[in-house]
């Protein structure tokens, strides 16, 4: 099996890592930079309270020259994408399957599904249709990454060794030969991929606790552990989850599989980890705020609820953004 992982970062290159070793798979990582040139001389390395765990794999900075592919991981932030997908194009053969970014709602959301918005298209997260187009619906996987993950250095990532779950499903909950393979190759690579028949759902409970915990730690340059103490900023992440939760359940989720009280104590359990958005913001990089503010916006809309707790506290992140910015 030849899997290619587009973006080979923290979450990126921790599933590297991870596939290599298993025999039988073939895997590259498109990545570039210091972090290519690291990865090319030492390989991946992967350190957790467990150990470190190493890996050789294929790195380039053109994903041309890997040709096409079986899987195709993209791990790359939201606003990376849309420059990437004439790259990421010739990674594709006629039986590709592609394991899109679930930061915010997915391009391929409602294909597959019946009701009043089934097969739709969401111009806000995949404008003029591009992922859609050149993507497909159809080779779409559907993969939560719940995992803390940090870049510690070029090729070195940081894992908290607690948090270690890759949910998998297909869009219209079928156990496929294609999703049944993939689930195979992760969980012989300790990634722990549970394959689920509402992989929707898991993607709304993964995506709440990112639009919760995110803005939170930016606002405060607090860690999850100091986060989670808090009684008041515990309370507005229930707020927050609540609101999502309700334009989640008016599109057609039924059942959480993972409840409010077990999301937060997931982020207790991360420890002193710092958010990916405070990853960011520490290292002077754009935060990833449209995603996820866009993904609730275009399915509150469709939706015809109301979220201010997230309106709130994203206009206060984005203000600060953008007074960071007029400083630099």
């Amino acid at each position: 099996m030849r899997i290619c992982i587009f973006g080979a970062g923290a979450i990126g290159g921790f599933v590297a890592a991870h596939l290599a070793q298993v025999d039988g798979v073939e895997v590259s990582v498109v990545a570039r930079g210091a972090h290519l040139a690291a990865i090319r001389e030492h390989g991946l390395r992967v350190r957790s309270p467990k150990g470190e765990l190493a890996a050789r794999v294929r790195a380039t900075d053109r994903a041309e020259d890997l040709g096409p592919q079986d899987i195709v991981f993209i791990a790359l932030k939201q606003h990376q994408l849309a420059p990437a997908l004439p790259a990421l194009a010739s990674l594709l053969g006629p039986d590709t399957t592609v394991v899109p970014p679930t930061t915010g709602i997915p391009y391929w959301y409602f294909h597959g599904l019946g009701g009043a918005h089934g097969g739709q298209q969401i111009e806000r997260l995949d404008p003029g249709g591009a992922q859609w187009r050149t993507l497909g619906p159809a080779r779409a996987l559907g993969c939560v990454y719940w995992v803390a993950t940090e870049v510690l250095e070029p090729g070195v990532i940081h894992h908290d060794g607690k948090l270690l779950r890759f949910p998998i499903g297909e869009p219209d909950g079928r156990v496929s030969p294609r999703l049944q393979r993939l689930a195979d190759a992760m969980n012989a690579a300790g990634l722990n991929a549970q394959v689920v028949p509402d992989i929707r759902a898991w993607i709304w409970a993964k995506m709440i606790s990112s639009l919760s915990w995110n803005p939170l730690a930016v606002l405060t340059g607090a860690t999850l552990d100091r986060l989670t103490a808090s009684p008041e900023i515990v309370a507005i992440v229930r707020r927050m989850m609540r609101e999502a939760e309700v334009v989640a359940e008016a599109l057609g989720v039924e059942r959480w599989p993972i409840s409010t009280d077990e999301r937060i104590a997931a982020a207790r359990n991360a420890g002193a980890h710092r958010m990916s958005m405070l990853q960011d913001w520490d290292r002077g990089r754009p935060l990833e705020v449209d995603v996820l503010t866009d993904s609730v916006a275009a399915m509150r809309d469709l939706a015809g609820v109301a979220t201010p707790t997230i309106d709130e506290i994203y206009g206060l992140l984005r203000l600060r953004a953008s007074s960071a910015s007029a400083a630099r």
